[in-house]
C-alpha cells in the first residue's frame, strides 16, 4: 500500500493534476487488493482474531469495486470518485498494517493506535462515498452495454440483470455501512479509553 501511495504522489507531481491518477496505480491496486482475500482465510482459520463476516464484507466489497466495476467499466476509470476511494483505502491500509506490525513487535506507538481508531471517522465515509459514486457513474454504461447480463430465453431458463444488481449493491450499503461504522466507534471508545486509563499515574 505504500507502493500505491508513492505511485499516487509521483503521478500527481508529474501531471500537476489529481485527475485520472488511477492509471498510475492500476496494476498494484489490483494485485494488493485481490491479495487481501487471504485475510478472510486467516480469520476463518483463527490466525487473526477478527470477525470473518465483517472482514469478508469489507474485502469482498473492495475486490468487487476493483474488478467488477472499475476494471470492467473502463469509462469510470477517469472519474474523481475512483481516486476518492483509492486514497481512503490506501491511507486506511497503511495505518492498519502498521498497527498490526508494531503490535506483533510488542512496541505499538500511541500515535499509530490513535490513528487506527480515529482516522476511520473521516476515511470510512470518504471511501464509501467514492465507491457509491463510482458504481452510480457505471450504471449508464452497464445498461447500454448489457455488461454481465443474461437475458431470456436461454437453455438454462435463467436471467440476470447486472444493472439491477448494482443498484441492489448500492442499497445494501444503507443497512451495512452504519453497522460497520458504529462497530468501529464502539471499538474506538473501548481501546482508547482503556489506553488512557493505563496512562494515568497511580
Amino acid at each position: 500500500w505504500l507502493v500505491i501511495a508513492v505511485g499516487l504522489v509521483r503521478a500527481y507531481l508529474a501531471k500537476g493534476s489529481y485527475h485520472s491518477l488511477y492509471y498510475s496505480i492500476e496494476k498494484p491496486l489490483k494485485f494488493f487488493q485481490t491479495g487481501a482475500l487471504l485475510e478472510i482465510l486467516h480469520c476463518a482459520l483463527g490466525i487473526v482474531p477478527s470477525s470473518v463476516v465483517l472482514t469478508a464484507f469489507q474485502v469482498m466489497s473492495r475486490v468487487f469495486l476493483t474488478w467488477a466495476v472499475t476494471h470492467s467499466v473502463k469509462e469510470v476509470q477517469s472519474e474523481d470518485s475512483v481516486l476518492l476511494f483509492v486514497v481512503a483505502w490506501t491511507i486506511t491500509e497503511i495505518i492498519r498494517y502498521s498497527f498490526y506490525t508494531f503490535s506483533l513487535l510488542n512496541h505499538l506507538p500511541y500515535l499509530i493506535k490513535w490513528a487506527r481508531y480515529t482516522l476511520f471517522i473521516v476515511l470510512y465515509p470518504m471511501g464509501v462515498s467514492g465507491e457509491l459514486l463510482t458504481i452510480y457513474a457505471a450504471l449508464p454504461f452497464v445498461r447500454q452495454s448489457g455488461l454481465y447480463s443474461i437475458s431470456l430465453p436461454n437453455k438454462y431458463n435463467f436471467s440476470f440483470d447486472y444493472y439491477t444488481f448494482l443498484i441492489l449493491v448500492m442499497i445494501s450499503y444503507i443497512p451495512i455501512f452504519p453497522q460497520l461504522y458504529f462497530h468501529m466507534l464502539h471499538q474506538r471508545r473501548k481501546v482508547l479509553s482503556h489506553t488512557e486509563e493505563h496512562k494515568k499515574p497511580e
